[in-house]
């Protein structure tokens, strides 16, 4: 399968390009996206056959749908890194917290949050990319809380591979800085910077666009790529848990073959909510993807109204920090399958000049054929997490922001399963102040002891373990002096 381009083609770029120099060279033409030229198709048969599969040969039998250029060998040893997790055959479990309502738990990798479900195999597959071809890679990442930690994890050590990652200082939780700024493998380098997750992330397309940066990579021999979701290297294999999660509830009994399910996913950078539309075209019964959005509400607004208007907005930092995003790099790949590349690359460019985009009436109509969207506050998440860990169910704060499509969205009566994106222990201080109803945010150490006794729940022991780590990586820069930053790793 070859993979093409959200905004066209332009000169010094292939029309079409195999799934390894996609996830290589995620940069396409135009500062767009690569994206899959057709999708693999499930059909009722296969649902059925393969109804009790484990995640790991599902996941081995949907990459050969969509025949990427790996070889099966390679395939197979990426994905027995699921054997990392809690279980290595129930790797994404699907749990029932309500007659009609189910939490797919995508935390259980060596990070605790759902990124590990795509980054443990990637990350394998790229280097082994690199190792093939005898090239040196610069992976770059910029993170609002996850993506970093899953990113390290999975490159650490890896021959052909420098990662460089940057986090906005003060925009993760403590847990997660702690994930990224204590790992001492010598091919990563942690970059603090003065600004929030949309300065990190514009910084990594501006440098993976940027000529001049790549030529000084070249002179040190050096090519450059990305782990953040603009890779589809990411994508594909997020697209694996929606599928199996529709599996794993024909196989508790749950739902009937061919029934329709909601999925509903709290979103900032849109790959996870991408991962699911996906899953629906390719066959998966999805009545609609609900998005759930906090006080960062551009997704619900471009959802609900037509507008992605980023004009006036200043980012807010909220308690479900990973969704503090303003500029959703994989709505683009949406865009693209709507309305093809020339829309797209109009709405990008207006979206770059103008910080707006607006969809027509008609356009608008097609996005809510597969999505609706609502937005939620902080109290509003507290106040779910209070409810659910006194029904015995803990979620963290993204995971709560769910609980609101749940209420208002679920207009016909089908199965809900959320995506849980997080296990409960990198949110410690926000799951204290909703137990306690209070707004005194304790550090992270002191907040999951007090919770682990409270709920009589282990500290899952990796997490525990950070704070009695070394700091490794204490540099936090100015946003203009990423670039040479990044290169004295490289040179060092």
């Amino acid at each position: 399968m070859n993979f093409i381009q959200t905004r066209g083609n332009t000169e010094g770029f292939e029309e079409e390009v195999p799934f390894s120099h996609a996830i290589l060279n995620p940069s396409a033409s135009f500062g767009g996206l690569y994206v899959p030229k057709t999708l693999p198709k499930i059909d009722s048969a296969f649902i059925e056959e393969n109804k009790d599969i484990t995640y790991r040969d599902l996941a081995r039998k949907i990459l050969n749908m969509f025949e990427i250029d790996i070889d099966q060998k390679v395939i197979d040893e990426a994905l027995s890194l699921y054997e990392k997790f809690d279980d290595s055959v129930d790797t994404a479990p699907v749990v029932k917290i309500e007659d009609d309502l189910f939490v797919n738990e995508l935390y259980h990798g060596p990070t605790r949050a759902f990124k590990d479900m795509a980054l443990q195999p990637f990350g394998y597959i790229l280097s082994n990319l690199a190792q093939k071809i005898d090239k040196k890679y610069l992976i770059l990442a910029a993170t609002s809380g996850d993506t970093g930690p899953a990113t390290l994890e999975s490159f650490a050590n890896k021959a052909n591979i420098q990662v460089a990652c940057l986090y906005p200082q003060g925009g993760t939780s403590d847990v997660q800085r702690l994930q990224m700024v204590t790992e001492d493998a010598p091919n990563l380098k942690v970059i603090g910077i003065k600004g929030n997750f949309d300065d990190a992330q514009s910084a990594l397309k501006s440098l993976l666009a940027s000529d001049t940066f790549k030529a000084k990579l070249q002179e040190n021999h050096i090519s450059l790529s990305a782990a953040n979701s603009v890779n589809f290297g990411r994508i594909i294999f997020q697209i694996i848990y929606h599928i199996k999660s529709y599996f794993s509830l024909l196989s508790q009994g749950e739902i009937a073959l061919g029934e329709k399910i909601y999925i509903t996913v709290p979103s900032g950078n849109f790959g996870n909510a991408l991962g699911a539309y996906y899953a629906k075209k390719m066959g998966i019964p999805i009545e609609k993807i609900l998005i759930t959005s906090n006080a960062n509400n551009v997704l619900a607004d471009l959802v609900n109204k037509g507008e992605y208007d980023i004009r006036e907005r200043k980012l807010i930092l909220t308690n479900s920090p990973a969704m503090d995003i303003l500029k959703s790099s994989n709505v683009e790949r949406v865009l693209f399958d709507k309305f093809g590349a020339a829309r797209t690359k109009e709405m990008m460019d207006d979206l770059q000049k103008n910080n707006y985009y607006h969809l027509s009436k008609e356009e608008l109509n097609l996005l809510q054929e597969d999505f609706a969207a609502i937005d939620t506050d902080d109290s509003y998440g507290l106040s779910v997490i209070k409810k659910y860990a006194q029904k015995g169910y803990v979620m963290d704060p993204h995971t709560a922001t769910c609980l609101k499509a749940y209420e208002e969205l679920k207009n016909k009566d089908l199965k809900m399963v959320i995506c849980s994106t997080a296990e409960w222990t990198k949110f410690a201080p926000t799951m204290l102040m909703a137990l306690e109803e209070n707004d005194e945010k304790k550090s992270d150490l002191e907040a999951l002891t007090k919770i682990s006794k409270t709920l009589n729940i282990p500290i899952t022991p990796s997490v525990n373990a950070l704070f009695e780590k070394d700091i490794i990586h204490d540099k936090v820069v100015e946003k203009d002096a990423i670039e040479s930053e990044i290169l004295d790793f490289i040179q060092a």
